[in-house]
């Protein structure tokens, strides 16, 4: 059987996109021989992305949004395209009894980068997982075409389209010995 290292799926723009698209990418993920905390982990980011987009921005034509995921040697990138919203995708600083805010900060700490494209707009966070908006904000936006080894947008980004994506880490094996038990390497990962 082969695995897929890229998939791009148009799915309806309702709740149960999320389970769907994150079922999907953790198979592909685990046959692809990612670890299983890893593909969770790249399923969490999707889900929270897919749920960010359902209730803060306007679907893709056809009531639609577009989940994409990219399966590179030592990462994978995920990205969700919606049809845009009233504000910009960025880590809030929730208090701790505030209901929600918290999505794009687990995003942001387990992703090497996370970013946003806007038609020609784009920025990104650097390898600490830091908003580097200020300096879209003084005229500086990243294209995603420059410099420090930055992917570019992993979205054809049509019109009106806005694409948050995000890339993680992959470590590939099986976490578990041949016993069943949850082992370790010899450096404690």
């Amino acid at each position: 059987m082969e695995v897929a290292t890229s998939s791009v799926l148009q799915l309806p723009y309702t709740a149960s996109s999320v389970g769907v698209a994150r079922r999907r990418l953790i198979g592909d993920l685990l046959q692809a021989g990612v670890y299983e905390g890893t593909a969770c982990d790249a399923g969490l980011v999707l889900s929270e992305l897919i749920s960010n987009a359902l209730r803060h921005a306007t679907p893709l034509p056809g009531r639609t949004v577009k989940v994409a995921w990219n399966l590179h040697q030592d990462s994978v990138a995920v990205a969700v395209s919606d049809g845009g919203g009233p504000t910009t995708p960025m880590v809030n600083e929730p208090t701790s009894w505030s209901i929600g805010g918290r999505g794009l900060g687990i995003v942001a700490r387990l992703s090497l980068r996370w970013g946003v494209c806007a038609g020609d707009a784009h920025w990104e966070s650097d390898q600490r997982g830091d908003d580097n908006r200020d300096r879209a904000a003084n005229g500086h936006p990243r294209n995603g075409r420059a410099g420090n080894g930055n992917r570019a947008c992993p979205s054809d980004g049509g019109p009106g389209e806005t694409t948050v994506w995000a890339e993680l880490p992959l470590r590939y094996g099986s976490p578990t010995g041949p016993n069943g038990l949850v082992t370790a390497s010899r450096d404690g990962r």
